[in-house]
């Protein structure tokens, strides 16, 4: 207990420790921001001025643009900053409040991308009764709970987290306030946080990839019994975008949390954190845009819309 004082500060010790690399990662990091920025605010406007997208589908999709533009500006511009800052200074109530934001989105993006997966199982295996299923009172509601389970999700782990003492170093080797990184000073006993964060993980992360999973089964089960060919692949691509999306953000974060440790894991886990805070939600809109017809044919009218209006 000698050892302990009280934190007001947090220094992040950031990516790199190579000043020589900041300028250079500045630039590429700031170039994805605005990419992800760009791609996600348009999508979330599309889907709200173009009646023609007025879907579950695309009202699911814009929550999951919002997640990845909350999730990323909750890491990324802080991280920006300090490419150029000596202290590399952030606040104890600014890592609390980041730790919650990021924490709220990743929790809530599990079942985001749970609730898209059964849209997509209910309009191709049960399109008769899709539509007063996924009403619009109905979706909202369920996007209603599936933000409030990861708002509570991540109220609990961010108060309990910070309720523990911590030592006299208050150096965090990551660019951002994460959950392992600020259990790792605590000179408290941090047994049952790392228990709860492990419940949690594999409610959030196990659960809801079996229901994707099971879900998935019976698309291609449905699908394949579609006799045209141009049937298979209308059906097959309302579910391409959403799949890859599910593919990279589980892929990273099995690899994440269930590769074995390594002398350089700090490392390791820089990277892997660098793929979902921006990697990954920069490519989403791509994704969404690149493999969906509705979506190009979406933004071509909003565009030629504001060419007409300032002509």
């Amino acid at each position: 207990m000698n050892n302990e004082s009280m934190v007001a500060e947090f220094i992040l010790l950031g990516l790199s420790s190579v000043p020589e690399m900041d300028a250079a990662l500045f630039s590429v990091f700031l170039i994805m921001y605005l990419i992800c920025m760009t791609g996600n605010l348009a999508i979330i406007i599309i889907a709200c001025v173009d009646p023609a997208l007025n879907t579950p589908m695309y009202f699911l999709l814009a929550n999951l643009s919002f997640l990845d533009v909350v999730c990323t500006t909750s890491t990324i511009p802080n991280m920006l900053v300090n490419f150029f800052s000596e202290s590399k200074v952030i606040s104890f109530q600014g890592c609390v409040v980041q730790m919650f934001v990021f924490t709220a989105a990743m929790d809530t993006e599990f079942l985001l991308l749970t609730l898209m997966s059964l849209d997509r199982y209910l309009a191709i295996c049960n399109p008769l009764r899709y539509k007063s299923i996924m009403s619009k009172q109905a979706c909202i509601c369920m996007s209603a709970v599936v933000w409030s389970f990861g708002l509570c999700s991540s109220t609990y782990h961010t108060s309990s987290t910070f309720r523990l003492s911590f030592c006299a170093s208050n150096k965090i080797n990551h660019f951002f306030c994460e959950i392992p990184q600020i259990l790792a000073l605590s000179c408290s006993d941090t047994h049952i946080n790392e228990l709860v964060l492990i419940v949690t993980d594999v409610i959030l992360g196990v659960v809801c990839f079996v229901l994707i999973f099971m879900s998935y089964v019976f698309i291609i089960i449905a699908v394949l019994k579609i006799r045209s060919v141009e049937g298979k692949k209308k059906a097959f691509s309302t579910c391409a975008s959403h799949l890859t999306v599910v593919v990279l953000f589980y892929g990273t974060l099995i690899f994440a949390y269930f590769r074995p440790s390594s002398g350089n894991s700090s490392n390791t886990d820089k990277i892997i954190a660098v793929l979902y805070t921006i990697v990954i939600p920069m490519l989403n809109p791509l994704l969404y845009s690149l493999r969906n017809k509705e979506v190009k044919e979406s933004i071509k009218k909003v565009i030629f819309r504001q060419n007409h209006i300032n002509h």
